[in-house]
Formats: structure tokens, sequence, C-alpha cells
């Protein structure tokens, strides 16, 4: 139970019994979606440090998509944070039900034919493992963006780091709490070397929509 009283997802599916749950088909599927939106759906999972240009490149891949006429949408760390996941704390066991509630509203938008951009810091390997798994790995598409702490701290747009050295946040990703460098993306962008429009260009080249 999180601070908030409420069990987490986890933890409550443990008292259903999903024998009396079944999996509804419909007659309008993925393949119609794709067919009808003329472009193939994905999720595209950008993971790196606080700081690195996750939220910055996913704004303009979106408004590439947008300008194309290709249905796009962005789940975003914070936002998301607000909202659906606004009953998660930051311990590791919520942290892995946050990733797995995004993955699975991912799944959702991909069955739908919307192309997903995930800005996730998603520090964990096994968590990362878990969304492709859920995606499916057909699906997803994994961007490391690789920025150095250090220049994720010069940057600190939203002032985190320095309430995570000043110890008003804990278990802050990159401080007190660690990232784990993707051991196999599909590309890794380092955005000290590239430019945002240059980053955003380098993924639309790379995915096949």
């Amino acid at each position: 139970m999180n601070e908030f009283g409420i069990n987490s997802t986890l933890e409550y599916q443990k008292e259903i019994n999903m024998d009396n749950i079944f999996k509804q088909n419909f007659q309008i599927n993925k393949s119609d979606y794709v067919l009808r939106n003329k472009h193939s759906s994905l999720v595209i999972w950008l993971t790196g440090l606080s700081g690195s240009g996750k939220s910055t490149i996913a704004d303009e891949l979106n408004t590439y998509f947008f300008s194309q006429s290709i249905n796009s949408f962005i789940l975003d760390g914070d936002n998301t944070r607000i909202g659906i996941n606004s009953d998660l704390t930051f311990s590791d066991n919520d942290r892995k039900e946050n990733i797995r509630r995004v993955a699975e509203i991912s799944k959702l938008f991909n069955d739908a034919g919307f192309v997903i951009i995930a800005s996730f810091i998603s520090p964990f390997q096994s968590d990362r493992d878990m969304a492709k798994q859920i995606i499916g790995v057909e699906n997803y598409f994994e961007v490391f963006i690789n920025c150095p702490i250090e220049e994720c701290e010069k940057r600190d747009v939203k002032g985190l780091y320095k309430k995570a050295r000043n110890g008003e946040i804990q278990k802050f990703t990159g401080i007190d709490s660690p990232f784990e460098e993707p051991q196999n993306p599909n590309l890794i962008i380092n955005t000290t070397k590239l430019s945002i429009k240059e980053a955003t260009k380098l993924i639309i080249d790379k995915i096949n929509l």
C-alpha cells in the first residue's frame, strides 16, 4: 500500500481471479487501422537521464509526425505522473509499476495504429525489458538519449539536480539512484554532439513507417 493508502496494480491483481476475465476480440483490429492510416504503428521509447533532451526530442518528433499526417502521441514521464500514475511513489516497486502502466497504454495506442513517443527516464534494464515484452519486440524502438550527467546538471532545466544535491529529493536518478544504460538499444543519440533537429532526423531515418 502506498502513501495514499491505495494498493498498487500489481498488488491488486493478486486479489483478482483472472480465470473470470476474458479477452474480447472485435471486428476492427490493428491491421485495419494501419491500412486506413497509410502508415505503420510503433512505440519509440526514449530513455535517458533527466535533462538529457528526451522531452524536447519527443516534441520535435511529434511535430514532424503531425506535419506528415501521421497519427502520433507523446506519453511523457511528468504528465503521466500528474495523471494516471499520480498514486505512485518513486520507490523501486512503484517505478516498475509506473513503467508497466505506460507500456500497457503504449500497447493500446499501438494496437489503434498510433506512433507513440514514450519519454521516460526508465532507469532500470529489467523495467525496459518488461516494457518491450508488453509492447512486443516488433513494435518497440528504443532510443538511448546519452548525455553525461555533468551536462544534464549544467542544464538542470527543472532545478531537480540542485534539489537532489541538497537532499530535498531522495532516490533521484543519477545522484543517489542508478541509471542502467541500455544493453542493446536500437539507437544511441548523444545530445552534446547533435542538435535536437539532427537527433530527430536520425530517429526518423532509422524507423520504418
